[in-house]
């Protein structure tokens, strides 16, 4: 007797549905056989699954089961076969019909027939509901997951004997509701950081301001204490809230690495990521054995901050440009190709040189000029053009710091921020752009009109700054964002020559 039920795995970020055929021929002895290119762990779901039908005293009878997981090409990877495998034994060692056509049945067995979490759960709920599959059985630990999407109904399962009597039931319990994971997630949006206890430092906040307002990256470069990290740390407060589409795409990047938190549906917040400078390639843009999205997936929708940028090593930098301009990142290893979105900003804090003290008014600096040099050449000039603000952030002065009122809060500076968003959203509408930052082209030559004067203005600058043709388009983006934070619809003078000021500092990191 055939059973045929149907399952999803992850491959990449995005799930891929899993017919699990199972055969069972009565015999005097008991074998298990699973094919279809699985894995160790899907190889290993055998023993783990006839133990739990055992301890869960569900009927059972010797015999042959002969397991494929199809398309028979696609690699299968994780535990989260076993459930599905577990049920179709049982259906043919009873000689049971059942028709399990509008399920999708995922989740891992433990000896004692315990349902446990498994990792990629939303992507692969939304892969199910494509193919037409209303009902989603699944862990209980993973019910949060699938509660965001619509369309289908959600069963969670504590147990093997639970997962069968749910299949075999002629009436269905009410399916899970997502109360709960909506509360979770409102807890999730609190703040603990906040731009008011930032001290002084009023040109960097409005860099950063302007930074958020257009989706640029920035780049703070100053002494040691001088506050690069703490503004780098509270720029997801003043950026807009994630529309659902961009919840969900980031949730399921963070649900295919199993870095959902327990009890949230989606992820709450745009997400801030801060990679150690050892990090490695595959660690940074993805990769290993079974390809995996790396820190630029992991931050997509939100920030990554690179602090003591020179530090990094130069391959692993070098390697951000691409993505940078693209918006995705794609992996190619002997197992397959992958791509992974990763439209993220990206903040970066250095120091003016080795021991830090460069320029700094209350230390000397200890560096050769060999050495400084040396150490800026880290960064390279094709990667310093993909930042669109470069900003040197002064040490403060100890008596602001004691004396200095708090400064504004991150949410009176969301607010001009969000309605800087608005025009931008309003103005390329029907257009693949969602930020100023994002324009190219065609497009930037539509939206970044100039008059005859500042035409000259940005020309002048470019050459006394001895600035690149991408340098050149950044400025342009700059100043449409300071226009928009005003509400103006034409870039003014004033506009380019505050955006010039973010790029004066380069021509000394290029020196």
């Amino acid at each position: 007797m055939m059973t045929r039920l149907y399952s999803s795995t992850v491959l990449g970020v995005d799930g891929i549905e899993v017919e699990v055929e199972v055969d069972f021929r009565p015999m005097a002895e008991k074998r298990i056989f699973i094919v279809g290119l699985p894995d160790t762990a899907v190889k290993e779901s055998g023993q783990r699954v006839d133990t739990a039908i055992q301890n869960s005293g569900l009927p059972f009878q010797q015999g042959i089961f002969v397991v494929n997981l199809a398309p028979a090409d696609l690699r299968k990877q994780g535990p989260a076969f076993d459930l599905p495998i577990a049920l179709g034994m049982i259906a043919g060692a009873a000689e049971t019909e059942i028709d399990a056509s509008s399920w999708c049945i995922m989740g891992e067995l433990a000896l004692d027939g315990a349902v446990r979490p498994v990792q990629g759960t939303l992507p692969q709920i939304m892969e199910a509901r494509r193919m037409g599959r209303k009902r989603i059985m699944l862990p209980c630990a993973n019910a949060h997951e699938g509660a965001p999407v619509q369309g289908v109904d959600i069963y969670p399962v504590s147990s093997l004997r639970e997962a069968w009597q749910l299949l075999t039931s002629a009436a269905l319990p009410a399916p899970f509701t997502n109360s709960g994971a909506e509360e979770q997630s409102d807890g999730e949006k609190e703040i603990a950081v906040d731009f008011d206890e930032i001290k002084g430092q009023s040109y960097a906040r409005r860099a950063m301001e302007i930074a958020a307002a257009g989706g640029h990256n920035i780049l703070l470069s100053g002494s040691p204490g001088s506050g690069k990290s703490m503004l780098a740390q509270r720029l997801p407060t003043i950026l807009p809230p994630l529309s659902r589409e961009e919840a969900l795409e980031t949730s399921k990047i963070h649900s295919a690495c199993g870095l959902l938190k327990r009890g949230n549906g989606l992820v709450a917040r745009r997400p801030f990521r801060a990679p150690h400078h050892t990090i490695s390639d595959a660690g940074l843009m993805g990769g290993g054995a079974n390809i995996t999205p790396g820190e630029v997936s992991l931050a997509h929708n939100g920030v990554l901050f690179l602090d003591e940028l020179p530090e990094f090593r130069r391959a692993a930098l070098e390697t951000l440009r691409q993505p940078l301009e693209s918006g995705h990142v794609v992996i190619s290893r002997a197992s397959g190709t992958m791509t992974f979105p990763c439209r993220f900003m990206l903040a970066a804090a250095m120091n003016p040189c080795p021991c830090g003290y460069l320029g700094d008014r209350r230390r000397t600096c200890t560096c050769a000029p060999a050495q400084i040099a040396r150490y800026r050449r880290k960064i390279s000039g094709p990667l310093l053009d993909r930042f669109d603000l470069l900003m040197e952030v002064p040490a403060v002065d100890p008596s602001i710091l004691a004396s200095a009122p708090a400064g504004e809060c991150s949410s009176s500076i969301r607010e001009r921020v969000m309605a800087a968003r608005r025009l931008q959203c309003s103005r390329y509408a029907g257009t693949p752009f969602r930020s100023n930052a994002a324009l190219s082209g065609k497009a930037l030559q539509r939206y970044c009109r100039l008059r005859p004067e500042g035409r000259d203005i940005l020309l002048r600058a470019v050459e006394e700054l001895s600035l690149s043709a991408r340098a050149y388009d950044r400025i342009l983006k700059v100043a449409r964002t300071i226009a928009d934070l005003e509400g103006n619809p034409e870039i003014q003078d004033s506009h380019l020559y505050e955006a010039v000021q973010y790029r004066a500092f380069e021509h000394s990191l290029r020196e």
